[in-house]
């Protein structure tokens, strides 16, 4: 068995020696190719371009990397044609990884995509596209799964890889003796992000709002996670000009799990972050803002009740989210308030979340590589596209299921998600 694999950055690194683990077990003399990081090429892939290569954010650095990208694409899809894989898998990278898919799939290599690009929320005419890229979408969340079966594109809802990383129960107070926090006395993790234009938008409001719960909140401990030495720069300079916080905030290099365990709360950028508090069972408050242009642009654009991913999942307003002019210092207090106060109504959102955690907990990686080797098995492998291919429609009947991939999840727990959806 030949699998061709492409990741575009890190976290896509991560994910994919997952995956490599998970088909080896089941196909112990299978062959990797395609692009990878140091994790995959340990695992053995055969990379055919640093990991870097396709690791470029933002418009104006997109634009100048381009033809080096479309060269890129090019002699990917010739090796590919030339190995000839029962399967390709892109995960992530969105932009580069759809359009492969797209050309190898035309020729009759069976394709996969791992972690779905944010198409429910924004740009979702993109899911036509995808139809005509993928014989399966792999999600990491059932919302998603939800979106792709009612556009009746293949799917399969595999969990969070995060959700297994973490266990069902966590220890709060060994959280507390290791960051040389107060067992006894209420604690608050504070995560402003881990972009240098996050701590610029949000720093200070929430230093402000910090400042507001101490002087209400009996003994309330600070514990705020830097991302990276940039940031904790950043980060002093602004604890600098509020002196009613000196020696009452405890400043850590990384550690964000053990902060957002450690805590009864957690105030945050709206991002993974939020996913991880929700996998550590912490209440929060999601904050946003940006610059006034970006904001009008995605009211305009992104079509989503809510943006922070417990809400999402939960397809419920679980956790307030306060975006632009309504995060204020006031209201963002008056928000944590209820967790940091109200033992009861805290304890039950740690119960709510431990459920949703559950949910997520399916062993990713197995089932992402049951999805592929269905989709592989599947897909008649000839020089013309299957006949459903171009259209991206299929029967949902049992005769049409992948295997794991399937049309709104592999269960009815996941039939559920997406009737809530």
């Amino acid at each position: 068995m030949k699998i061709y694999l492409v990741a575009g950055e890190l976290s896509g690194d991560i994910l994919g020696v997952g995956l490599m683990r998970a088909l080896k077990a089941r196909h112990p003399e299978v062959q990797f190719r395609g692009i990878g990081g140091p994790r995959m090429i340990a695992e053995g892939l055969d990379s055919r371009y640093p990991l870097e290569t396709l690791a470029v954010m933002g418009l104006v650095e997109v634009l100048k990397h381009l033809p080096g990208l479309i060269r890129v694409r090019r002699h990917l899809k010739r090796d590919a044609l030339a190995w000839q894989p029962d399967a390709m898998v892109g995960i992530d990278a969105p932009d580069f990884n759809l359009g492969l898919e797209r050309q190898l799939r035309a020729a009759g290599i069976a394709t996969a995509h791992y972690v779905s690009p944010s198409v429910w929320a924004w740009r979702q005419g993109r899911v036509k596209g995808i139809a005509r890229s993928v014989d399966a979408m792999l999600t990491l969340l059932p919302f998603e799964a939800a979106f792709y079966a009612r556009h009746r594109v293949p799917v399969a809802f595999v969990g969070h890889p995060l959700a297994d990383e973490l266990p069902l129960a966590n220890d709060r107070l060994a959280a507390r003796h290791a960051l040389g926090l107060d067992a006894e006395r209420p604690v608050l993790a504070i995560l402003p992000g881990s972009r240098g234009n996050e701590i610029r938008f949000l720093g200070a409001t929430f230093l402000a709002a910090a400042e507001r719960l101490m002087a209400s909140v009996d003994g309330l401990q600070l514990v705020i996670p830097a991302a990276t030495a940039a940031r904790r720069g950043e980060l002093e300079t602004l604890l600098a000009e509020h002196p009613q916080l000196t020696g009452r905030v405890t400043l850590l290099d990384g550690r964000s799990r053990e902060a957002m365990i450690a805590s009864d709360a957690v105030l945050l950028a709206s991002g993974t972050a939020a996913l991880e508090a929700m996998l550590c069972h912490r209440p929060m408050v999601v904050a946003y803002k940006m610059a006034p242009a970006t904001h009008w642009l995605a009211r305009h654009m992104v079509k989503t009740e809510w943006i922070s991913l417990p809400n999402l999942i939960a397809r419920e307003s679980l956790v307030p989210e306060l975006i632009q002019h309504a995060a204020t210092p006031q209201a963002i207090a008056a928000a944590l308030t209820q967790w940091l106060d109200d033992d009861t109504a805290r304890q039950a959102m740690e119960s709510r979340f431990a459920a949703l955690h559950a949910t997520l907990q399916r062993g990713a990686s197995e089932r992402a590589a049951e999805a592929v080797l269905a989709v592989a098995a599947r897909r008649p492998r000839s020089n013309e596209p299957a006949e459903s291919s171009e259209s991206g429609q299929a029967s949902t009947s049992s005769e049409d299921t992948l295997g794991a991939v399937s049309y709104g999840g592999s269960d009815k727990k996941d039939e559920g998600q997406g009737d809530r959806q």
